[in-house]
């Protein structure tokens, strides 16, 4: 059997992922604080047919050897974590992060999830939840008779009823070392893992933990142009390595019509 057929296999399938990749994105460019993927290939292992710099005379060695590949497979998904566009909805409740920096999430089994998506909401208690309807870990209750909210670029909040200020609270958020580590839980939603680090949380404004813009929503980070032509790449590699399987299939029926 021809190795071409399977390698042209490997790289059929590895760009069939790739277009997953791309159609995620596009799928996701309206998606309020989305960061944009990108699929990471590696090359995989070799026959080593002809040892370069082994002896080829008492004398001299090989300069060169012979190494015949066997294809290629996806190891991972990077996140790329760049500042999407900030949009002004005008609404009291709606903040986004300039700069670095996630919100802290509440989940419903006491752990901490993150997320860039600002999109928060009273609750019927009055507490700020997130679209999903899981609280700030701040535990910010905005007070029934409050007619206006406002919130500093360092994340205090200060409550209003009419002109009189009738109570404050904080938004602290969290940074990490290796963003691109954290796991996607779906929801906006991120997980701190071994390889995104232990987040260090603050005021924002301090130690690279971003700022708070009230009225304002951080748009994805997705470029239109760029996954297309992504797209586009994508669908000629796919082409290539399944013409290759169409050329092996060919040289085989002529070996057999010898």
């Amino acid at each position: 059997m021809m190795n071409s057929l399977w390698i042209a296999k490997t790289g059929m399938q590895a760009q069939q992922t790739n277009m997953d990749v791309v159609s995620h994105n596009l799928s996701n460019v309206s998606t309020t604080g989305y960061k944009r993927q990108s699929a990471v290939f590696e090359d995989l292992i070799y026959q080593n047919l002809r040892q370069v710099g082994s002896q080829a005379t008492e004398q001299n060695v090989l300069p060169t050897g012979m190494h015949l590949g066997l294809g290629v497979r996806t190891v991972a998904t990077t996140r790329n974590f760049t500042q999407g566009t900030p949009l002004e909805s005008g609404k009291d409740l709606d903040v986004a992060i300039s700069g670095d920096g996630f919100f802290q999430i509440q989940m419903p089994d006491g752990t901490t999830a993150y997320t860039r998506d600002g999109t928060f909401t009273k609750n019927g208690t009055g507490q700020l939840v997130t679209a999903g309807g899981y609280p700030l870990l701040d535990g910010i209750t905005v007070p029934q008779n409050a007619t206006k909210i406002a919130i500093s670029k360092t994340g205090g909040v200060e409550f209003f009823a009419g002109s009189t200020s009738i109570g404050t609270a904080q938004i602290t958020t969290a940074s990490f070392i290796n963003s691109a580590g954290l796991e996607p839980l779906g929801e906006n939603l991120f997980r701190e893992t071994p390889a995104s680090g232990t987040p260090q949380t603050g005021t924002p404004g301090n130690n690279n933990l971003g700022t708070i813009m009230q009225g304002f929503l951080e748009s994805s980070n997705v470029n239109v142009v760029e996954e297309l032509v992504a797209m586009i790449q994508t669908q000629r590699a796919y082409e290539m390595n399944s013409k290759a399987i169409s050329t092996s299939d060919q040289m085989l029926a002529k070996l057999s019509q010898l």
